[in-house]
């Protein structure tokens, strides 16, 4: 038997946010059984609590979608971590280090009036401009038209996200992709998905779509987020030291809300409340 844990992440409050699969006592299990008991879950991410293989790493850790493994992603990240101290004490921890396929990632723990919060060091970010007849695509997938002020651009922390910007809330909110004709496109580009924002009164609203990972809407993407503050730092939008809030989820009931902070040497750093739902055993 191994201890299962299923962590909202993004929420103080169980049943919001987005929801992680966290196995712990992995050992022994094949990738093959991995992505098996990833198709099982059936959430946008599954992982696996592995010893470390690098010096200075607390833990290392295996993600997966429904359908592939991926070297990093936020909120699984975040979730796991929330797991692995809840397992095993550590509650005056400042600091903990995630080994994974995107390399060491630091994760820092706090409480807040008894609130689980964690933040973590998003990989540093490739990215790349993307063609007119990819631009042209997108609109099409999404049967709306993008804010052609910003152009979409390929932010690669791990996951690759194909990032844009919607003209308004209300227009990002009312998009409903041919999920089919997207899951073409990111297979085309090599992505993981398809990342869009709008900017919003008090922060940003975020859509993360991933058709191609069995993934049609992401309740509230962590490394969607952060690859939307490399894009808003690349067009302007934000400057060194800059914080702020963004929404994500509610088009499919998971309200979350996710900080970023864009810090003085050009780090993003992505965190947000965790909090368990369910604690139990796995069979086999």
């Amino acid at each position: 038997m191994r201890r299962l844990h299923i962590i909202d992440v993004f929420s103080a409050d169980p049943f919001l946010g987005n929801p992680v699969a966290v196995v712990l006592d992995a050992e022994g299990l094949s990738t093959a059984d991995m992505q098996k008991i990833a198709r099982w879950t059936n959430l946008s991410e599954t992982t696996f609590v592995l010893p470390p293989t690098v010096q200075g790493a607390d833990y290392r850790l295996r993600i997966f979608t429904p359908r592939s493994e991926l070297p990093f992603a936020g909120h699984p990240t975040l979730g796991s971590a929330h797991a692995v101290l809840s397992v095993g004490g550590g509650g005056d921890r400042v600091q903990l280090v995630q080994e994974c396929g995107a390399g060491c990632v630091v994760i820092i723990p706090s409480r807040d009036q008894g609130t689980s919060r964690y933040r973590l060091r998003l990989p540093k970010a490739v990215t790349t401009a993307v063609s007119a007849q990819t631009v042209a695509a997108l609109v099409d997938v999404l049967g709306g038209e993008i804010d052609r002020s910003r152009e979409p651009r390929v932010i690669d922390v791990g996951p690759k996200w194909l990032v844009a910007k919607m003209p308004s809330v209300d227009q990002l909110l009312a998009i409903t992709p041919a999920l089919g004709a997207m899951r073409a496109l990111e297979e085309s580009l090599g992505i993981t998905g398809v990342t869009l924002y709008a900017e919003s009164s008090v922060g940003i609203e975020v859509r993360s779509f991933a058709p191609s990972q069995g993934v049609d809407e992401d309740p509230v993407c962590g490394s969607g987020n952060g690859a939307v503050a490399v894009f808003r730092r690349l067009s302007g939008e934000l400057q060194l030291g800059e914080q702020y809030a963004a929404a994500q989820g509610q088009c499919v009931g998971r309200h979350g809300r996710v900080e970023i902070e864009l810090g003085l040497e050009g780090d993003v750093w992505v965190g947000g409340a965790c909090v368990t739902t369910l604690s139990g055993s796995l069979a086999g």
